[in-house]
């Protein structure tokens, strides 16, 4: 399996899309609601999320056919080919749709390659809103806008990275007592937070304002996002050596048999 070439078709596919987004960032647009999680964030879709995946699909299709790929992605019906397959695209053709919808930035293109174990192989993100692109490949590094990536830390805080403000998030005094004893054990200054992403610039947020970290507690209700809200990110940190991990720190299962939420382990990516 050719994972550069792959990665280039992929990086292709997430710039086409990405090209989508950015005609239509200024237009108001109708929201629609899907069945499926239990936030307002994970049931809107737009019109402009279907015609991301519709380029994305234009271009990864073909490589199915090819490789023999499964496919995956937010839009479409699960059907179970994951499963079978050695290897499966998993696509979120526009994560952060709710800050789309409201002009503001946090939305982005996603696209990985998977392998039937759970193991990230590719990770592409495109945001619209600043033209940057990342990508890795296993074993061949991290990019940014296609040079090798070494992210540095300038901070003297710990920074929190979520999609809705702590004060507003369930079980928030837990969180905020783990991320005071990080702050003690890294000899930190304090937290200070970064909110109104989608999951996938969240953890782009991670790597760009370390010391940082984002994290979703387990819970019982359908949620805590999505396979394809983290694999391609997965992907970065691996290659960074950096932790994405479920919230227990063991191993995030990136291929889950029984649906695509991820609420049974919760997420933790740290930098």
């Amino acid at each position: 399996m050719d994972l550069s070439h792959l990665c280039n078709i992929a990086i292709k596919a997430a710039l086409s899309a990405g090209k989508i987004i950015q005609q239509h960032m200024n237009d108001d647009i109708l929201v629609e609601k899907k069945q499926t999680g239990t936030s307002y964030a994970a049931q809107v879709v737009t019109e402009v999320d279907r015609k991301c995946e519709t380029a994305i699909l234009t271009h990864l299709l073909p490589t199915c056919d090819e490789f023999d790929l499964a496919f995956l992605s937010e839009e479409t019906e699960d059907d179970g080919s994951r499963l079978e397959k050695d290897f499966f695209w998993c696509i979120d053709p526009m994560d952060g749709t709710l800050p789309f919808i409201n002009k503001q930035p946090g939305f982005s293109v996603s696209i990985a390659l998977i392998a039937k174990d759970g193991t990230p192989c590719i990770g592409v993100v495109f945001d619209p809103s600043t033209n940057i692109l990342y990508h890795a490949i296993k074993g061949n590094g991290v990019f940014k806008n296609h040079s090798p990536w070494q992210i540095k830390h300038t901070n003297d805080h710990l920074t929190y990275v979520t999609d809705r403000k702590l004060k507003d998030t369930p079980h928030a005094a837990q969180i905020e007592k783990l991320l005071q004893e990080k702050v003690k054990q890294l000899n930190l200054k304090g937290i200070k937070e970064i909110s109104g992403a989608g999951s996938v610039l969240n953890a782009i947020l991670v790597l760009e304002n370390g010391p940082a970290c984002m994290l979703k507690l387990p819970k019982k209700e359908n949620g805590g996002g999505s396979i394809w809200d983290f694999a391609a990110t997965a992907c970065l940190f691996q290659e960074l050596g950096l932790p994405a991990t479920n919230f227990e720190g063991d191993r995030l299962d990136l291929n889950r048999k029984d649906g695509t939420f991820m609420n049974h382990q919760g997420v933790f990516f740290a930098n």
